[in-house]
């Protein structure tokens, strides 16, 4: 079964964006334990 062109263009954006959210949810998760980690030295401390 073939795919049109069209399709093969939405699955690249599709794939752009998935990629895009992928990052920022590894950057934002590092961030996150980051922040974490300096609240539980304050705490501790």
């Amino acid at each position: 079964m073939a795919v049109d062109s069209n399709a093969r263009g939405e699955i690249k954006a599709h794939e752009r964006t998935y990629s895009s959210f992928v990052s920022m949810a590894k950057i934002g998760t590092a961030v996150s334990v980051v922040i974490t980690a300096i609240v539980v030295l304050l705490i501790a401390s």
